[in-house]
């Protein structure tokens, strides 16, 4: 199993000793070198920062974590049981634990058809030309802050998914990757979506124990050029003690259409940064997120919807179920530049509060441009409605089954957003065992 370099960390010495070991082109090689020289200048984060402000991360040292032992090789011991693909036939999966490949397979239909999938690490050096625009294009600010400039010098794992102009891959590829206790995970995720072409990808992240600890710092760059269509799902189920951050971005060309679900259930703290820019017209963008907090997690979210060319719409609905003394953070935006008429936006968060102590902040935003647009945005918190209890109560039902029940209807109308029946079933039995937890609820 891949190993920290603790003696170091996130030094000079161990990422020289890092770019060493990983033979790549020198294009590359000058983008990270670029990007550790940035990271190294970069404060801190703080909450005098205005995206900061909300999201206290002073406990959070990097001294504490390192970049991988790319020397020693990754163990294939448990890893997790995935969600996302139960009783799917996929059509290739990939696996990393510590940001190492344990497992990378493509069905041969697929690999006939011109389609590129699996390791990032391997595939780069194969397809460097290749690749090299889409790099280049920075879809994900290398710069942004400081985690983004060390993603950016020291990603390593993650997973590629290209198809070719035209090619409809009609079975879902499968990703997940696996964190063991206190390790480190660096993984970027890149797919790309030639003209015309379609897929579905659901990626998923977990910890080798439920209360395992660790540093995640990633990126997803999704890339889907004009006519294309794709289905993206991402969900974060680290364990409770991992801090997790992440720049997430996609590119939607023209005429382009893409469903972005996100499911939110783990770690200690999140801070993930997920925009979608729609750079061609008439392209199309919905967004579907669930959130699921307990205990002490604090989960922030930066949404951005960046309409820059005219005739595009983007649909957002985020929805947080809160217990415990947990905090969510929603913040989002959606901007319209001026050359962007005829744009269609809108986003809405709803906060369900499970216990007295917990806290949602919800921030939506508009910056608009253009003249002739139809932009919208809403917001709303609340706790357990006592009737609601009472009248299933009086029913026969506990009082547990009784906020299940609440629960579930809740995120009913995000999963019957959700096209990909595994997902819709594999987030609501998720957030259904951690309700089935809860303690105390909001009244008593």
């Amino acid at each position: 199993m891949s190993t920290a370099i603790a003696s170091t960390g996130f030094s000079q010495e161990a990422f020289d000793v890092f770019l060493a070991a990983r033979d790549e082109p020198a294009w590359l090689v000058d983008m990270r070198r670029a990007a550790w020289r940035r990271f190294q200048e970069l404060p801190m984060p703080s909450v005098r920062d205005e995206e900061w402000m909300r999201t206290d991360i002073r406990l959070f040292k990097f001294d504490r974590f390192g970049l991988p032992d790319l020397s020693s090789p990754a163990s294939s011991h448990y890893v997790g049981s995935p969600l996302l693909s139960a009783g799917v036939n996929l059509g290739g999966h990939a696996v990393t634990l510590d940001g190492q490949t344990i497992a990378a397979e493509l069905s041969t239909k697929w690999t006939e058809q011109g389609v590129v999938y699996g390791s990032l690490d391997a595939l780069v050096k194969e397809y460097g030309e290749r690749l090299r625009p889409y790099f280049e294009r920075r879809v994900v600010d290398p710069f942004k802050d400081k985690f983004s400039a060390l993603h950016a010098a020291t990603w390593c794992g993650g997973t590629l998914l290209y198809v070719p102009k035209k090619v409809r891959v009609d079975e879902p590829l499968h990703a997940l990757s696996a964190l063991s206790s206190s390790g480190v995970d660096l993984g970027k995720t890149l797919v790309i979506l030639d003209e015309g072409a379609e897929a579905t990808m659901l990626s998923e992240t977990a910890s080798t124990s439920a209360d395992g600890g660790g540093l995640h710092c990633g990126s997803i760059e999704l890339i889907v050029e004009q006519g294309a269509r794709l289905r993206y799902v991402n969900l974060q189920n680290w364990g409770h003690e991992v801090w997790h951050f992440a720049h997430q971005k996609a590119h939607v060309g023209r005429e382009g259409r893409l469903q972005w679900t996100i499911g939110a259930l783990g770690s200690r703290l999140a801070k993930v940064n997920q925009h979608v820019a729609l750079t061609g017209p008439d392209a199309e963008v919905q967004v579907n997120g669930v959130m699921f907090t307990e205990g002490r997690q604090h989960l922030s979210y930066n949404t951005h919807q960046h309409h820059e060319a005219p005739y595009c719409k983007s649909d957002l609905l985020y929805k947080a179920a809160l217990q415990d003394r947990s905090r969510t953070v929603w913040r989002g935006m959606i901007k319209v530049d001026r050359d962007a008429q005829r744009t269609d936006a809108y986003q809405r968060n709803d906060n369900l509060m499970l216990s007295r102590d917990a806290r949602a902040d919800s921030i939506p935003g508009l910056e608009i441009e253009a003249d002739d647009v139809r932009c919208t945005h809403g917001s709303t918190s609340g706790r357990v409605d006592d009737q609601q209890l009472f009248y299933a109560m009086t029913r026969g039902y506990t009082r547990r089954e009784a906020v299940r029940m609440i629960v579930a209807g809740f995120f009913q109308q995000v999963f019957d957003r959700i096209t990909i029946e595994s997902v819709r079933d594999a987030l609501g039995e998720a957030i259904g065992r951690r309700v089935s937890d809860i303690k105390e609820f909001a009244t008593p």
